[in-house]
């Protein structure tokens, strides 16, 4: 006995769920020639993944880069400015970049956001100061959102 369907997946309002291929890009990291994040991102109709490690420039590929943290991140329908966040894997090395940067995204773009990151700030130019992990967060936020809006308009 089998059983077929010719229904297709619908996002909940009937209609199909847009998928766009994913996005890879990188960014420098700010005062710190030869440091890079790596992303990886993937824009669904209903939530978004997104990857990000870094790399420097004497990365050998013997080394292999830790798994990081894995955050999930939703908007609360009942106060928009604090968004709802689990880990669902931790590093504590990455936890708070993670955490940090999914509950933005649920709170920009209104979706759920899961995100991975074992970026590592050790390596940068002043040896991963606050101003350089917030204005590399900074960077990371603005490319997202870029990404995130041309995948809505078209």
């Amino acid at each position: 006995m089998s059983i077929e369907s010719n229904n297709q997946l619908t996002d909940g309002a009937g209609k199909e769920p847009s998928v766009t291929e994913p996005i890879q890009f990188s960014i420098p990291l700010p005062n710190a020639p030869g440091c890079r994040i790596h992303a990886h991102l993937t824009i669904l109709a209903t939530s978004i993944l997104l990857f990000c490690t870094s790399t420097t420039a004497e990365y050998s590929s013997s080394a292999r880069p830790s798994l990081g943290s894995f955050v999930y991140a939703m908007p609360d329908r009942y106060n928009s400015s604090a968004p709802l966040s689990t880990p669902l894997y931790t590093l504590p090395s990455s936890l708070d970049f993670a955490d940090r940067l999914a509950k933005t995204l649920a709170r920009r773009t209104k979706l759920p956001v899961q995100v991975g990151s074992s970026v590592n700030f050790s390596s940068a130019g002043n040896g991963g100061s606050i101003e350089e992990e917030m204005e590399a967060f900074r960077q990371l936020v603005v490319v997202v959102l870029k990404e995130v809006e041309s995948a809505r308009a078209g």
